[in-house]
């Protein structure tokens, strides 16, 4: 069941990114029109608008892009590795 979900994924990913993009869009929205920012902590969530979004979106491609260099950094192996 799971590699059916995976290939009916894998076969419509364009359709995939765009609903991540109206998801991501939806939040975005939420954050900047939904949420009283009038007893906000700090200065960066009283002045910037949907701060917290765009602060999770940024962490996030970090955290991506780093764990494909720590990835390629030797954690990941060929596959025939262990053949020899």
């Amino acid at each position: 069941m799971i590699i059916q979900i995976i290939d009916y994924l894998t076969e419509h990913a364009r359709a995939v990114k765009n609903s991540c993009y109206v998801g991501v869009a939806i939040i975005l929205i939420w954050s900047v029109l939904g949420v009283d920012n009038h007893h906000a902590h700090t200065w960066v969530e009283k002045h910037i608008p949907g701060f917290w979004s765009l602060f999770g979106i940024g962490a996030s491609i970090v955290l991506i892009f780093f764990a494909r260099w720590f990835g390629k950094s030797g954690i990941m192996t060929r596959e025939d590795y262990y053949d020899n």
